[in-house]
């Protein structure tokens, strides 16, 4: 019996460690009392094997050692202590807990009431105790072998300023692809398939931002509604890659695919960033089941209310992590240098990071999180971009995070969607186009911690922001109450699918001048994935449950589809190749190193420049963006000035056409035309300095002009 052979063990690491001839055992928890660890032969038994006490304790870790217990052992804790509610204490022994440091899920969640710390439908609700032990339906974890042949994995060096990033779901991203194997549909695999991999080549994406792939719990209230929580924000192991994305029933199977599936990005140039939910947990509020972090140490792991029957929440899901317990920071610390370290990613989007910085209640961007990750020697050189707001008072924090993070800009998709809807003033948009200063040049941030956005996950997509003017959630079963009602979409004049060719074009030009925006942009710029294809939700904005034909994309596209398919890898190419377009300092707007022209000009229709008053106008809608390329300033690797084309950039976010005066270029040059959002089919015309260029309505153009390089010796 695995009892009798039973050794003290070491306190660290925690979880379990296997060292080639036994296996290590460590589980934190402060308030308990007791602690067992509970062996199972097979994903099938109803009951564990063995229950074996763990002999010691040391700085409120328990810990003990098993010869001969290796990788495939399928494992969980039961916990003793107080149940007390009132006092923030849920220990209940009749439940088999997941290790929070599960490597890998052996077996996988089963829902019934038995899975509750409490009696479900006593009147006490949660103040009440359930006695029914849940060792047939509890999640278990398996230890866990770590080697792997990485095959001199190399990380993609691409400089962040240069960075495109395409958002996507695992799952949906290949689900109903006809030329991705059907067995490795949906999955990490997939990802990775030659079908998928030279789209995102032939698109030219630096960076994929993979949507939660820690392994996550469907809630049982979709589940009961045939829903499944299909976005992933609702995460149960911290250390374990998703079972469900995986081709292999086996879970170790599971974590090699993934493993290939970043060398194999890498190999193509592709960074990988992970979607990381560290701001809560799938165990809710009081009314959720016991799966792991409140069994183990409610009160340690949770942000408590003053009642601390209740729980803190930031998050809009039940719960918030408590980053004010150091055993709570070492978890996310701990979970983020293991995707780093033997997982070979290279990044992280930090879910609701304004719930991580909250110290007491305020927002506070000195935190020991930032302060944690900014010493760390791995974590502090990982791509750290932070979804800058949570549900909490005053957790809108565009801006104010600290430097060596970039941040999903709000601020920008905001202004970008006024303006090409008609509304706004255009000061603001010119703001967001030049790497909103305002927001991260008083940091000492540069341009690239923007991350610029029209659409992501979490709204409608490109082709429905053109196409409706309101949410439509209903499939969803919440009535149409869930999901954002302040869009700043605009459906150009019917809801929903149009047959009217003036609307579909209008539409489809407006597409283009989202795409033409968001790449004519300083800073990081990041796509929804579909969006190039244009993918449809039919108006749903909050498709978090809809795990089907209706978020996974559609690769069978038309002709239109193929020609915006196109027109967004053709904006994708040119962005690289301009170097004006990445440049890692802010614009000044006068002129640099002594020379005639300043580094960004704007101008009116007639070719002069913006005055205040046509700024602050909401009369304003056509404009015109002068980047010189010979005005950089920066240097490249070889410690070269880089000089690049200059750039020029019409907007015309007006309903009539507007006539634009060209400014002047250099004896013997041209400005050619390179996109015209209105006229998608036209390219390569050229047009003199000081020249007419109608730009018609609704429509972005850009053209370009080389420069003259300085002559060396």
């Amino acid at each position: 019996m695995p009892a009798s052979r039973l050794l003290p063990g070491r306190a660290y690491p925690l979880g379990a460690t296997w060292d080639g001839r036994g296996t290590n055992f460590a589980i934190f928890s402060e308030n308990a009392t007791r602690v067992e660890l509970c062996l199972f032969d097979s994903p099938a038994a109803d009951r564990e094997a063995h229950r074996i006490p763990l002999p010691e304790q040391t700085d409120l870790v328990w810990h003990g050692y098993l010869p001969d217990i290796g990788p495939g052992q399928l494992y969980g804790f039961r916990v003793h202590g107080p149940y007390a509610p009132a006092a923030g204490h849920r220990f209940n022994p009749h439940k088999v807990l997941l290790d929070p440091y599960a490597k890998l899920i052996g077996r996988d969640l089963r829902w019934c009431d038995e899975m509750f710390g409490y009696r479900v439908g006593d009147p006490r609700e949660d103040l009440s105790f359930d006695e029914r032990d849940n060792a047939a339906f509890a999640p278990l974890a398996e230890v866990f072998e770590p080697t792997y042949s990485w095959q001199r994995d190399a990380r993609p060096q691409l400089p962040w300023n240069r960075a495109v990033i395409y958002e996507v779901h695992v799952k949906g991203f290949t689900a109903l692809h006809p030329r991705v194997p059907k067995a490795r549909r949906g999955t990490y695999s997939g990802l990775v398939s030659k079908a998928a991999l030279d789209h995102l080549k032939r698109l030219g994406v630096t960076a994929v931002e993979l949507m939660p792939v820690h392994h996550f719990v469907h809630d049982r209230h979709l589940v009961e509604r045939g829903l499944k929580n299909y976005w992933g924000y609702n995460t149960l192991a911290f250390f374990a890659p998703h079972r469900g994305y995986c081709t292999s029933g086996s879970a170790a199977e599971g974590v090699r695919e993934f493993r290939q599936m970043v060398r194999k990005l890498h190999a193509a140039g592709i960074q990988v960033i992970l979607d990381v939910v560290y701001n809560h947990t799938a165990e809710g509020n009081q009314m959720g089941p016991t799966l792991s972090l409140r069994g183990i140490d409610n009160a340690a792991y949770y942000r408590l209310q003053d009642d601390r029957r209740y729980y803190r929440d930031y998050t809009g899901c039940g719960n918030t992590l408590n980053m004010q317990h150091p055993r709570t920071l070492q978890l996310i610390m701990d979970s983020l240098r293991y995707w780093v370290l033997e997982m070979h990613v290279d990044g992280f989007r930090f879910d609701l990071a304004s719930a991580l910085a909250r110290e007491l209640h305020d927002v506070d961007r000195l935190g020991a999180f930032f302060d944690i990750i900014h010493q760390d020697p791995v974590l502090s050189q990982a791509i750290l971009v932070a979804e800058p707001w949570d549900l909490g008072e005053g957790g809108y924090q565009v801006g104010n995070f600290p430097v060596g993070w970039a941040e999903w800009n709000g601020k920008y998709r905001d202004a970008v969607r006024r303006f090409w809807k008609g509304e706004g003033v255009v000061s603001e948009l010119a703001t967001r186009i030049c790497g909103s200063s305002d927001l991260y040049e008083y940091s000492g941030r540069r341009p690239h911690a923007s991350v610029n956005f029209v659409t992501a996950h979490d709204g409608f997509t490109l082709n429905d922001l053109v196409s409706y003017h309101e949410r439509h959630n209903e499939a969803n079963g919440e009535g149409n109450r869930d999901g954002e009602s302040h869009n700043l979409s605009w459906n150009c004049g019917v809801e929903g699918p149009a047959t009217d060719a003036k609307i579909i074009d209008l539409r489809e030009r407006q597409k283009r001048n989202f795409m033409a925006t968001l790449f004519s942009s300083l800073g990081v710029a990041m796509i929804r994935h579909g969006d190039e294809l244009c993918h449809t939700q039919r108006g749903n904005n909050n498709a978090y449950c809809q795990d089907n034909e209706l978020s996974w994309l559609s690769w069978k596209i038309d002709g239109r589809q193929q020609q915006f398919l196109e027109f967004v890898r053709r904006l994708v190419a040119f962005r690289r190749e301009q170097p004006v377009l990445h440049r890692r300092k802010f614009l000044q707007g006068r002129p640099v190193r002594g020379a005639e022209i300043k580094d960004v000009t704007w101008f009116d229709e007639r070719g002069r420049e913006m005055t205040d008053e046509k700024w602050n106008s909401p009369q304003t809608r056509c404009i015109a963006l002068r980047l010189a390329g010979d005005m950089i300033g920066e240097v490249d690797e070889d410690g070269s000035l880089l000089y690049g084309d200059t750039v020029l950039f019409i907007l015309n976010g007006g309903d009539a056409e507007a006539v634009f005066t060209l400014p002047e270029v250099r004896t013997g040059r041209a400005w050619r035309m390179e996109f015209d959002t209105a006229r998608p089919a036209e390219t390569g015309t050229e047009h003199a300095g000081g020249g007419k260029y109608a730009a018609l309505p609704r429509s972005t153009v850009i053209l370009r002009t080389p420069i003259d390089l300085p002559v060396t010796t």
